[in-house]
Order: structure tokens, then C-alpha cells, then sequence
């Protein structure tokens, strides 16, 4: 009984952790969901209508690219748009150069005098938030990269600091690795390194629960991901990790790029920051509309026909702690589009279990499109990918 109570206190209070981290900090600084698959998938044209978690924008404005008629970016957490229109004021209101500096390199040399510059172009929140926030810029931050802020940036500077100072050999092997060119070398190369990216420090950050709420996990993750994997949640990202940098190439894995080194490169960067798409992105800027609240709080607000859902695994939130509201989205949803309409998710849990039962008679799942697919992610994290079409 005592056992069962303190369980019940710990859940609760990891509960309610996650829960501020969310209501008071930025989380992503970067999006953590592969967008050259997603576009694979979705197939966006002059028509589409999306709607998607913001989380940082960067696959917003990968879908920009194909040039849809909107782009409606919904976050419950309003700093997530906050992220967002900066990018899109850099894009509208700066050139490439401040753009690459900021967000590629992660700092620059002027960047208040930059921030100045697009301020009133920025909505309220935004520059209340980034008032207090620019400094993540500055190259004198004893951590030199925006990529090492947000609560996520946290932890990866956290873990990158401890690897990189383990010695001249296993940083000059994480250097080699990220430049490596075939499978056949990162598999070598991820030999040396695995026992250090598991050593006592990592091993015991990833066991706490403020770290794992830190990094955006919510217990019904985690439970998840225990049910699944014996070693819990180590076992699971360990894995999760020697998949994906030993059997997807990683000369263009921007994602775990910028979290070791705090930067992209010319060559290995989010589509975005590539200066031969800045144009297209200046000239389309004002398709993308951002929206501080849910998905069922958006369609409520805006009622609509919409071709294409990117749900991101919020999903696997809403089942465990709301299920209700789940239902409540997709009965939103499914008013909301038509068929044809398209639906990406994605989740920690390997299957669809956690849909409402009633959703399958309004859906229809590519299992054999999805399927040979995820092995290819290059984030590597999640245990499932799904794409639907409304019947």
C-alpha cells in the first residue's frame, strides 16, 4: 500500500513537472521529426491546407518549399511561435547571412543590433519573449549556441560537454563520426564510442525524471516505452541511437549534428538554411500563420476544410491524460477535412493502440508505405510512424 502511494506521488509529481516545464519555457529548439520523409508522404501542392505542431518551426518552413496555400503552425506553447516568427521575420526582414549566422551557426557577433532590426515586425508575445530570450545568440554565452538553450539544448550540452571532455580520442572519434561518409565507417566508429555515450553520467541523466520532462517526454511515454523495452527507457534510446548512427548514413544528420558541435554546416543544416531556397521562403513567408492553442482549440476557432494533418506524438499524451479530448480532435479532425485528407503521426509506443476504435472506420493506414520508411529517419527516436488518409 505504501509502495502504491509513493508510485502514485512520484507520477503525480513528474506530472505536474512536465507539465510547468511546458506552461513556462521553450522546449524545441529545433523540430525532432525527420521532415524529408514527411514530405515523401504528405505530397503538398499549391493546394494544401496543413495544419501542424509548431514545436520549432523548422518543418513549417521545410513544407514552405513545396509551396502550399497555408501553413497553420498550432502550439499550445506559445514560445514554440514565438520560435517561428523570428525565423519568418529573419526570412522577410534580414538577408541569408543573418539568417545562417543566427540559426545555423547558432550566434551572432551583432545579434541585439539584428533583433532591433526586426522587432516591430515581430507580434506582442513574440518580442515580449525574445526581449528577455535574444541573448541565447550571443557568442560570449559561456554556452556560444542557441542550440544549447531551451530546455532540450539544456540537456544536450549537458551530455555533449561530458562526452567532449572525456579525452582528445573519443572527441576526435565523435568528429569523425559526423563526417563519416558510408555505413561501413560510422559502424566502426560507433564501436569506440558507444561505451562512453553510456558511461555513469548519461546513464544516470536519463534515468531522471526532470531530465526526461526536460527533453519533452511525458510519463505516458515513458510507460510506453517501458512496456516495450526490458532495459526501460536506456534500453530504448540506446538502441534507438546505435540504429540510427550505424544504419542511416549521416553526412546530412543535421539533427544529432547540431547537438554535439552546437551548429550545422553549409552542407548539413535544415532545408531552410540553405541560402538557394531563402527566396522562395522570403516570397512565401506569408502563407505560414501561427496559433497559440490546441489542435481542437484551432478547429474550433477556425472551422475549415484541411488537406493535411502533421500531429507530431502529442497523441500519446492526450490517450493516457485526456482521452476524451483525444476523441474530441479527431471527431475536430475528421469535421474538419475531406477525403483524401492526409494525416501524419507519429509515436514512442509501437503500434496504433492508442486511437479511439472508431477512428479505424474513418481511415485508412499505409503500413506498407510507412513501413520501410522509419528505419530511414534520421532523428531515429520514435517507435512508430503512421500516415492515414479520411475515407
Amino acid at each position: 500500500m505504501v509502495r502504491k502511494l509513493g508510485a502514485q506521488l512520484g507520477n503525480q509529481a513528474h506530472d505536474l513537472l512536465f507539465k510547468t516545464i511546458h506552461q513556462r519555457y521553450l522546449i524545441y529548439n529545433m523540430c525532432w521529426e525527420d521532415p524529408r520523409i514527411d514530405r515523401q508522404l504528405l505530397n503538398l501542392d499549391q493546394d494544401s491546407q496543413v495544419v501542424v505542431l509548431t514545436s520549432a518551426g523548422c518543418n513549417a518552413l521545410d513544407y514552405l518549399l513545396d509551396t502550399p496555400a497555408a501553413i497553420h503552425a498550432v502550439d499550445v506553447n506559445p514560445r514554440q511561435n514565438a520560435l517561428l516568427q523570428l525565423k519568418l521575420a529573419l526570412i522577410g526582414y534580414g538577408d541569408f547571412g543573418d539568417l545562417e549566422q543566427m540559426f545555423r551557426r547558432g550566434s551572432h557577433p551583432r545579434f541585439r543590433e539584428l533583433y532591433q532590426s526586426v522587432r516591430p515586425r515581430l507580434p506582442a508575445y513574440t518580442a515580449a519573449f525574445w526581449d528577455q530570450k535574444i541573448a541565447y545568440f550571443d557568442t560570449a554565452n559561456r554556452k556560444r549556441s542557441f542550440y544549447y538553450h531551451g530546455t532540450c539544448g539544456a540537456i544536450a550540452w549537458l551530455v555533449s560537454r561530458q562526452l567532449l571532455k572525456s579525452g582528445r580520442k573519443l572527441r576526435g572519434y565523435l568528429f569523425d563520426l559526423l563526417d563519416a561518409r558510408t555505413l561501413e565507417e560510422q559502424r566502426e566508429l560507433y564501436q569506440k564510442i558507444e561505451p562512453a555515450l553510456w558511461g555513469r553520467f548519461s546513464t544516470w541523466l536519463l534515468r531522471q525524471p526532470t531530465a526526461l520532462a526536460l527533453l519533452g517526454v511525458p510519463r505516458p511515454q515513458i510507460r510506453l516505452i517501458q512496456h516495450q523495452y526490458p532495459r526501460g527507457v536506456i534500453g530504448y534510446i540506446s538502441d534507438k541511437l546505435r540504429h540510427v548512427l550505424t544504419e542511416v548514413l549521416i553526412h546530412d544528420n543535421y539533427f544529432w549534428r547540431a547537438y554535439v558541435t552546437g551548429s550545422y554546416t553549409e552542407h548539413c543544416c535544415p532545408n531552410y538554411l540553405r541560402e538557394e531556397n531563402f527566396s522562395h521562403l522570403r516570397a512565401h513567408r506569408d502563407r505560414v500563420h501561427t496559433y497559440d492553442t490546441t489542435v481542437s482549440g484551432f478547429l474550433h476557432q477556425h472551422p475549415g476544410v484541411y488537406s493535411h494533418f502533421v500531429l507530431l506524438d502529442h497523441q500519446d499524451w492526450l490517450a493516457w491524460h485526456q482521452p476524451q479530448a483525444l476523441e474530441e480532435e479527431w471527431r475536430l479532425i475528421l469535421a474538419n477535412s475531406r477525403p483524401g485528407s492526409r494525416i501524419l503521426l507519429r509515436s514512442a509506443g509501437d503500434d496504433l493502440r492508442f486511437l479511439p476504435d472508431w477512428t479505424r472506420q474513418a481511415l485508412q493506414f499505409f503500413p506498407a508505405l510507412t513501413g520501410p520508411l522509419h528505419p530511414q529517419d534520421r532523428v531515429g527516436t520514435y517507435g512508430s510512424l503512421h500516415f492515414a488518409e479520411v475515407l
